[in-house]
């Protein structure tokens, strides 16, 4: 395995990237969990990630969506290598950095970071904003104490925020407000990639939508490409260009903003969009919301893991698991139906 360019990071790492063409491949990745103690037999396995296979383009906002436990952040870690994985490849920039050693994974750092859901908890609360800010460049070796300084006061101001705010502690700070400190700390050292997850579900409505629009004008500013995690269905339409829909630790369907909402085709998609509080109480909904709780990851249903909750699930969705596959304009779904005509319940 070749080692990731050391001057990768930065523009000049974008530069070198065609926009639409994939910065991230990921390759049927697995990432298990042994939990407890079994009294016989192996310890039992948690599949949090299970099969995954995405490609996340250059210069785009991918949104991934899905229930509490169906493996997203898990997902997103894991591609970090926060986690190693069980199994399965990541190629990032055209190098895989699923197996690289801890000391060939420092360049490939400097071009992904992560915005974390809980603002305060990712900020330490010793250090002041100047040196929170500053400790990815002072890591990397970027630049004089000097020029760190001029650079956190700029990076203050693409979020919004003052360069006196730059002496303050984390907690003189409302949520909005550390979600931006976090957000500059994210982008210090000029990344490709950007993983946010959940980065607007602890905020107040009226402050979501001011961090949603300062990503994407720092998006067009930067040529930053995100992977967004959120639960909030009616954001991630807004703010992506592509959306995939996991569940219990795979991609059920995966399609353009446009597609996925125009006509979606796997039945938890359906639901999850029929789950949308609509101003109308009297409005028809296309689809009841998704019913019941989701499995443990510790047994994950046979077949098709859906087949517990959904309304069209028949003696085939027991007997094999639906592979991921295009029903046309690159529009992926798995499910045996999609893209045909639904069985019709039994009476």
């Amino acid at each position: 395995m070749r080692h990731l360019p050391l001057d990768g990071g930065g523009r000049e790492g974008v530069g070198a990237q065609t926009p639409g063409q994939p910065l991230v491949s990921i390759h049927n990745l697995h990432k298990h969990f042994t939990t407890g103690r079994a009294l016989f037999g192996p310890r039992p396995i948690l599949r949090a990630v299970d099969g995954v296979t995405l490609d996340i383009n250059c210069g785009e906002t991918l949104g991934l969506v899905g229930e509490s436990g169906c493996g997203k952040s898990t997902l997103a870690r894991t591609l970090i290598r926060l986690y190693r994985p069980t199994s399965g490849s990541i190629h990032f920039d055209g190098t895989d950095i699923a197996t690289a050693a801890e000391r060939d994974l420092v360049p490939f750092r400097r071009r992904v970071q992560m915005i974390f859901q809980d603002p305060y908890a990712s900020l330490n609360g010793r250090m002041t904003v100047r040196d929170l800010i500053a400790e990815p460049l002072e890591i990397a070796r970027i630049g004089t104490p000097q020029s760190r300084t001029a650079k956190v006061h700029d990076l203050l101001a693409r979020v919004g925020l003052h360069a006196d705010h730059a002496n303050r502690f984390a907690h003189e700070f409302s949520g909005g407000q550390r979600q931006r400190i976090g957000i500059a700390r994210a982008i210090a050292l000029e990344p490709d990639l950007v993983i946010c997850d959940e980065p607007i579900s602890a905020l107040d409505v009226s402050v979501q939508a001011q961090v949603v629009n300062m990503l994407e004008d720092l998006q067009d500013q930067l040529g930053l490409t995100y992977l967004f995690i959120t639960h909030d269905l009616s954001m991630v339409r807004h703010i992506s260009d592509r959306i995939g829909v996991m569940y219990l630790g795979r991609i059920v369907e995966l399609a353009s903003n446009t597609d996925l909402y125009r006509r979606p085709s796997h039945p938890y998609t359906q639901a999850l969009l029929a789950s949308i509080p609509v101003p109308d109480p009297t409005a028809a909904r296309p689809a009841a919301p998704v019913a019941g709780e989701i499995p443990s990851p510790l047994h994950i249903p046979s077949g098709c893991r859906f087949r517990t909750r959904c309304p069209i699930a028949t003696d085939l969705c027991a007997a094999s698991e639906p592979e991921l596959r295009d029903i046309g304009g690159g529009h992926l779904a798995a499910c045996h139906y999609a893209g045909a005509a639904p069985p019709q319940p039994a009476a």
